[in-house]
C-alpha cells in the first residue's frame, strides 16, 4: 500500500486506463440530528397511516381504538405498520421518506446491497433494542461512521446519498 499525495491509501493493484491509482470516495456519514429528523418525520408519516387505514377500519369494524395496553388490537396494528414501513421502505428504497427529503440512505458496511436478513434484524431486533436504551440512538453523535445499535448489529450505516 502506498499514500497518493492527497493523503488517501490506495492499492498498487487498482490504477485506472492512464495508469494512476484510482481514489475511492469516502462516505458522508449521517449524523445525529440529520438521522434525528428524518426519523421524526417518518413518525408523521406512519402516525398518517394509521389515521388513515388502521383508525378509520378500526371505528367501522367497532374495534376500540382507546385502549393502550401493550396487546390492544390498536397497539398491535399501529406496530405492524410501524415496522413494516421501515422494514419495506428500507429494503426496496435503502431509505425511508424521511431518509429521502434528508438526502440520505442506509448502506451496508461490506457495500454490498442490504439483505432481507440484514434488513429484519436492523430494524426488528435492533431498532428495538435502540428504543429500549434511548443511549442506542445518542452513540451515534460519538461513533466515527456515526452508528446506531441497531447499525452496529447489523453491520450497517447512514450516509448522506450521492445526488
Amino acid at each position: 500500500m502506498d499514500l497518493t499525495h492527497e493523503g488517501v491509501q490506495s492499492s498498487n493493484h487498482v490504477h485506472d486506463h492512464t495508469d494512476r491509482p484510482i481514489v475511492q470516495e469516502v462516505p458522508r456519514y449521517a449524523g445525529f440530528w440529520m438521522r434525528f429528523w428524518a426519523y421524526l418525520l417518518d413518525l408523521v408519516v406512519i402516525g398518517s397511516i394509521n389515521r388513515i387505514l388502521i383508525y378509520p377500519a378500526f371505528r367501522a369494524l367497532d374495534i376500540p381504538l382507546t385502549e393502550s395496553h401493550i396487546f390492544s388490537a390498536t397497539s398491535i396494528a399501529t406496530a405492524v405498520v410501524f415496522y413494516l414501513y421501515f422494514v419495506l421502505m428500507t429494503k426496496f428504497f435503502n431509505q425511508t421518506l424521511g431518509k429521502m427529503v434528508f438526502g440520505i440512505k442506509v448502506v451496508p458496511l461490506d457495500g454490498k446491497s442490504l439483505s432481507w436478513m440484514t434488513v429484519l434484524f436492523r430494524e426488528f431486533i435492533g431498532r428495538y433494542i435502540s428504543k429500549l436504551f434511548f443511549i442506542g440512538y445518542i452513540i451515534v453523535a460519538f461513533l466515527p461512521k456515526k452508528q446506531g445499535i441497531h447499525d452496529l448489529l447489523s453491520d450497517t450505516t447512514v450516509i448522506h446519498a450521492k445526488k
